[in-house]
């Protein structure tokens, strides 16, 4: 099994000032709350710089002179500042998680929003788990770098800067005795980061790996256990896991490493300090309130620093997140809504295709989940032809002119790869063709708005996709015009309101995620109800629909069916040919063109191609009715 994983889930640069600059005009609206943040963080760092030099000043000018007075004032502004600085620390914080939530929230919604307006070609090549975590993880972690890096970075610069100035004008020869360790702090701590930037990437590859495994995995559930994979898959996973295991031992060993060893040089500096400053304090060249000020200054030095390596951590996961969610923004829209779009309140149901000609957008090569539009072949271009559009692969419909007129029923039909199911998809509006024209009721239907236009349109499909909610909001979809009782009218007349009624809370009962706890055959009622439900002039069917359930349940979907279809434009893209004998029209595809065109009875009186399927289909028909009455005969005589 492959092992195939996206670039997209590793990471670009460390530090990327496009995307910096991207992300920091999200917090443009908040402002105000962002500087009065930085503010209180630099007023919270000022306290902290504060404490040493008030043990320095209550040392040096009043403990030794036996001024309790004087240590009680001075003890008292140190609590004061504590409490000041523990109480702007609270607003602070309080501040920037507001500004993270909000900003987290508008971006959350920006990738739906602009996710919805995407085309369908977007999502055929794209894992639904991988855009999942665009939506939450990826923006989580921006919401952690809003919240503990851009903003709080200001105060570890500040009491970083303030310290060293505290440091040097207490005593300069003081300071360059603290700060003899620097050296081996800036090689440390570069150090890290290259090491944790080699290991972060080295985790997200293999979790990347993972990830591909799993989905492929999960997938395949099904072959894996009826091939007896479960032993061979579970060794290679957990080679992956291992691996991934290896990586992360090592990104901690770096962590472990780096914290204790910072922790040592401050105490190398203190020890430096006790040693040349006691000195210092016997001669009388500096006081004992200074050196211990300086002790407690060298201790506020090395934890910013060790904040900062932190934040570099958190750094890396926001550049990566945020070059995956900008990917995903600025995917560019490739069905838009026209700027002035004709009105569409009423549709006769006429659809007209003039020498179209489509190709499907090329997909990445990737998982079998990214494999494009399913359905289709796709195949380079001919003598005479046009030459197939960059970025895609090969014409799947070559100049395709016919016309449907209003209430009428069409079949197309062909062999699998002939077109068919893009006939769905131009006439949805999925995709537009490269070349040549959709036209419903005259008007190409690239002069409509898509809400406009797919509001007269209902579809049915073999996967019927069902939403967590009730049956009764499964039929509805949101349209609150539809009352209660249209739904149960429309489950009346596709044949759903018999099994509905015996469900445990009827129309009010709980549907699980993608309505698992349904039969296909009732999943496929519902559609119909749906369908019907919101009533639209053109209905398009993929006689799959009913090809996986019991012959009862077919029945009532074929009746189902036949309501639906009165009175309205229908296409239905036929794979079973019994399904379509009655239809008024029937076009076969081949190879992406209209080749032949007649009712049932005409085409077979040809001889062609829908001749040749009809055998084909029926032969197979016969086959199977053959096997099943060998096999029933078998049973019978075991059983005498």
């Amino acid at each position: 099994m492959s092992t195939h994983f996206q670039e997209d889930e590793i990471l670009g640069k460390a530090y990327d000032a496009r995307l910096m600059r991207r992300l920091l005009r999200y917090l443009r609206p908040y402002r105000r709350a962002v500087t009065a943040s930085i503010v209180l963080l630099l007023l919270a760092a000022a306290a902290d710089l504060a404490g040493p030099y008030f043990v320095k000043v209550a040392i040096d000018h009043y403990i030794q002179v036996r001024d309790m007075g004087g240590v009680a004032v001075v003890s008292a502004l140190y609590l004061g500042t504590v409490i000041v600085g523990a109480a702007v620390r609270y607003w602070q914080n309080y501040i920037t998680q507001i500004v993270g939530q909000q900003v987290m929230y508008e971006l959350r919604m920006e990738v739906f929003t602009h996710l919805q307006r995407l085309a369908v070609a977007f999502f055929a090549g794209n894992p639904v788990g991988r855009l999942m975590t665009r939506i939450t993880n990826d923006v989580d972690t921006l919401y952690e770098m809003v919240t503990s890096g851009v903003v709080t970075v200001f105060g570890d610069v500040f009491l970083l800067v303030g310290v060293v100035a505290a440091m040097v004008w207490l005593d300069w020869r003081l300071a360059l005795v603290a700060f003899s360790v620097v050296p081996a702090l800036v090689a440390l701590t570069s150090w890290f980061q290259a090491r944790s930037r080699e290991s972060y990437r080295a985790i997200r590859i293999r979790i990347a790996r993972i990830n591909a495994y799993l989905n492929e995995n999960l997938m395949g559930m099904s072959i894996v256990q009826l091939f007896n994979r479960e032993r061979a898959n579970a060794a290679r996973f957990d080679d992956l896991n291992r691996d991934h295991l290896t990586a992360h031992l090592e990104a901690v060993w770096s962590f472990a490493l780096f914290y204790p060893a910072v922790g040592f040089l401050g105490a190398v500096a203190t020890a430096l300090l006790i040693w040349y400053g006691g000195g210092q304090v016997v001669q009388h060249a500096v006081t004992l309130g200074v050196l211990i000020a300086f002790i407690q200054y060298t201790e506020r030095f090395f934890r910013p620093i060790q904040d900062l390596a932190e934040k570099y951590n958190i750094l890396q996961a926001a550049m990566a997140s945020s070059e995956r969610i900008f990917r995903v923004l600025d995917e560019p829209v490739t069905v838009e809504d026209p700027t002035d779009p004709a009105p569409l309140p009423r549709v006769r149901g006429q659809i007209e295709f003039r020498n179209v000609w489509f190709a499907y957008p090329a997909t990445e090569p990737a998982g079998p989940e990214e494999a494009g539009p399913p359905g289709e072949a796709r195949s380079a271009p001919g003598r005479g032809e046009p030459p197939v559009p960059a970025g895609t692969d090969g014409w799947v419909l070559r100049g395709v002119s016919f016309a449907i007129r209003p209430g009428e029923s069409v079949a197309f039909v062909g062999h699998t790869g002939a077109g068919k199911t893009s006939i769905i998809n131009l006439i949805t509006r999925f995709y537009d063709p490269q070349r040549g024209q959709v036209l419903v009721d005259g008007v190409d239907i690239r002069r409509y708005a898509q809400r406009d236009l797919r509001r007269h349109i209902g579809l049915v499909l073999q996967d019927v996709f069902l939403f967590s909610g009730t049956v009764a909001s499964n039929i509805r979809l949101g349209n609150r015009e539809i009352s209660d009782d249209e739904i149960r009218r429309a489950a009346q007349f596709v044949n759903a309101h018999r099994f509905i009624e015996e469900l445990p809370d009827r129309y009010a009962t709980s549907v699980v995620e993608r309505g698992a706890t349904l039969s296909s055959g009732q999943r496929q009622l519902i559609a119909f109800a749906r369908a019907i439900s919101h009533n639209p002039e053109i209905l398009l069917v993929l006689d799959e629909a009913t090809s996986s359930v019991d012959t009862e349940t077919e029945l009532l979907i074929q009746e189902a069916l036949q309501n639906v279809l009165r009175g309205r434009t229908s296409i239905i893209i036929a794979h079973r040919l019994s399904t379509i004998q009655n239809v008024d029209r029937i076009l076969v595809l081949h190879k992406g063109r209209i080749v032949e065109e007649g009712t049932h009875r005409e085409l077979l009186a040809r001889g062609g191609i829908y001749t040749k399927l009809y055998q084909l289909q029926y032969r197979d028909q016969e086959l199977r009715q053959t096997a099943d009455m060998s096999g029933d005969r078998a049973t019978d005589a075991r059983s005498e």
